[in-house]
């Protein structure tokens, strides 16, 4: 699955969550994008992006520690970590549906190496995964109507603020 779709997926997710702040569901994009990381054995070579990436952070540990770690800073806590730890699998489970055939999920990393794979699972450049982007796209400007919000309330609220303004003047103009 595409790492925009992940993000996006996150966000629309942590909306829905009615004692999520800003950080929150900031923290919900996080979640949902962040076993990517491992994306980054690319750096390696292909070879290296091939042993690893869907290894090092798509497993069950690095859920575990990823949804502790932002939980900590996160209010209810309690509500987070499951929130968090659900984005995570979610996340795994995107990736085993429009990743190809070829790439599974190495969830008991590091206590064993059988991976997890689905043969019904759709290519990455896919008409199925970009029908999920678009779908999220769409579901994201729906939530700028929604809760008035982008996904920059939290890093860059200015900006969020101009975005959904603009978005607003959009709607009144053509409404």
């Amino acid at each position: 699955m595409h790492i925009p779709t992940h993000i996006l997926s996150g966000w629309i997710c942590g909306n829905f969550i009615p004692s999520f702040g800003p950080r929150e569901r900031f923290f919900c994009m996080v979640a949902a994008s962040a076993p990517d990381l491992d994306g980054l054995s690319l750096l390696g070579g292909w070879e290296c992006y091939y042993d690893w990436h869907h290894v090092l952070m798509h497993n069950l540990p690095f859920a575990v520690i990823l949804a502790a770690l932002l939980a900590c800073f996160s209010r209810p806590k309690l509500t987070a970590f499951a929130v968090y730890f659900g984005l995570v699998h979610l996340h795994f489970a995107l990736d085993l549906l429009g990743s190809g055939s070829d790439w599974g999920v190495d969830y008991w990393r590091p206590f064993s190496p059988v991976s997890i794979r689905w043969s019904a699972g759709w290519e990455y450049l896919s008409w199925q995964n970009y029908l999920a982007a678009f779908a999220c796209i769409a579901a994201a400007i729906g939530i700028i109507y929604w809760k008035k919000r982008t996904i920059l309330e939290y890093p860059m609220p200015k900006l969020n603020r101009e975005l959904v303004d603009f978005f607003l003047k959009l709607a009144r103009r053509h409404g």
